[in-house]
């Protein structure tokens, strides 16, 4: 190997440990060829689904198990609740200390740093199904939508003047930058306290079907379901994205209004996200929840 190519690679192992780690020539790189797979930045997430392999090892365990559902409903809903709905739509209102304690069990579920997530999800619905969509199925395939999008170096950084309204907390862009901190953590934290079935099922197994449960609202929430607006876009409402993802495929709703901390809709629409804000406010924790307008509930366009 050259010493150009050593230097490449030694730069994006940096990124597994600093998200803003610059690597020489990578600006070049992405302008040629911008869906290019990193294969070594992308090397932790190809080693959480082998790892999920150890369930073969350790078997089943019960108790192990039950963590890794707990551990799936906790994470989804800060993903859900606050790396979504607050971080990036503002839905609510939180306190700093609140928004950083949600922003740091969003975190654990190893789907990259609050601004990063916000960023990319504010460009998301300004370009929702047109070719500057980064994960649109219609534009880019289903397995791109899914997952391949994250695996190319022009998505890796924080775009950050999406976020200005965020990045003035240096505690969030600590939190961006050193994404990695918060799921070594909880890993260890599982291994010391249950052993490898916990870390295996409580955090690669859990990890895992998390992102994916995640990632399915940007590849079949777009194809799969019904329509009951029209809006610019391809997005859908499916009853059972929504139950995988505590209330997230309500994603016809949440398009047709962005802002409302609530995406089923209507009673019937199944949105446990939305229960559990509801819960906070009634804490006193969260304020301000933002409600459906009148009007949006009554049309139907």
């Amino acid at each position: 190997m050259s010493r150009p190519d050593r230097t490449s690679r030694f730069a994006a192992l940096l990124h597994w440990f600093d998200a803003e780690a610059q690597e020489p020539g990578a600006t070049a790189a992405v302008a040629t060829s911008p869906k290019r797979v990193e294969w070594t930045r992308v090397v932790p997430f190809i080693l959480m689904h082998v790892a999920c392999l150890g369930v073969f090892v350790v078997g089943w365990h019960g108790t192990a198990v039950l963590v890794a559902i707990a551990l799936y409903l906790i994470r989804m809903f800060a993903i859900t609740g606050f790396y979504h709905r607050y971080f990036s739509h503002r839905s609510f209102r939180a306190s700093r200390p609140v928004q950083f304690l949600f922003a740091l069990v969003g975190a654990s579920a190893a789907q990259r740093g609050p601004l990063w997530w916000a960023a990319h999800h504010r460009k998301h619905h300004r370009h929702a199904d047109t070719p500057l969509d980064v994960h649109s199925p219609s534009e880019h395939g289903f397995w791109w939508s899914h997952m391949g999008w994250i695996t190319s170096a022009v998505n890796f950084p924080t775009d950050m003047r999406e976020v200005r309204d965020l990045a003035k907390y240096p505690e969030l862009r600590w939190l961006n930058r050193f994404d990695i901190v918060v799921p070594v953590l909880l890993a260890l934290s599982l291994f010391v306290l249950g052993g490898w079935p916990f870390l295996i099922w409580g955090f690669f197994v859990s990890t895992v079907v998390l992102f994916h449960g995640t990632c399915l609202i940007n590849s079949l929430a777009h194809q799969m379901g019904s329509r009951r607006y029209d809006t610019d876009d391809d997005s859908r409402n499916s009853f059972v994205l929504a139950l995988i993802t505590l209330g997230e495929g309500w994603h016809n709703n949440h398009h047709r209004f962005p802002g409302s901390a609530r995406q089923g809709f209507f009673w019937w629409e199944v949105d446990i996200t939305y229960y559990g804000l509801k819960f906070l406010q009634a804490l006193g924790i969260i304020r301000d929840l933002r409600p459906v307008p009148a009007r949006v509930l009554r049309s139907t366009s």
